[in-house]
């Protein structure tokens, strides 16, 4: 690790766009201003915030501030995923191996289909009756 105090990353999915501090700590992801628990109820949604720091085994040692705008609760779940594991990257390139194994550097490009004219959603039409 270099003498920068923290590190930073951007993660996004769907709309969502989290930015990341990463410092020195106890393990503690403070989301806008709130304890990760406080933010995400369900477990599978704070399993998924926290899967880069477990992968790579720095739970314990670092600690995350995220400013996260937009999207529903999965979709920032996910965009804070990504951005912690770019800033584990930006402090350790030795990390990126593991992360990028795990899938967990890859951006997840899949965003709601746009709602055609002429058609009830993105590509659901009315019933057809031939008689």
């Amino acid at each position: 690790m270099s003498e920068q105090t923290y590190f930073r990353g951007t993660g996004r999915r769907k709309t969502a766009v989290a930015q990341v501090k990463l410092m020195k700590g106890k393990g503690a992801v403070i989301v806008n201003g709130k304890p990760l628990e406080d933010v995400f109820g369900i477990d599978r949604l704070k399993s998924t915030v926290l899967e880069p720091l477990r992968a790579t085994e720095t739970a314990e040692k670092l600690s995350a501030v995220v400013k996260v705008t937009g999207g529903g609760s999965s979709a920032q779940a996910g965009a804070i995923s990504h951005g912690i594991s770019r800033a584990l990257v930006n402090m350790d390139e030795s990390l990126k191996p593991k992360l990028r194994s795990l899938g967990l550097l890859t951006r997840d490009a899949r965003v709601k289909e746009r709602k055609k004219y002429g058609l009830r959603r993105a590509r659901k039409a009315r019933q057809y009756r031939k008689r």
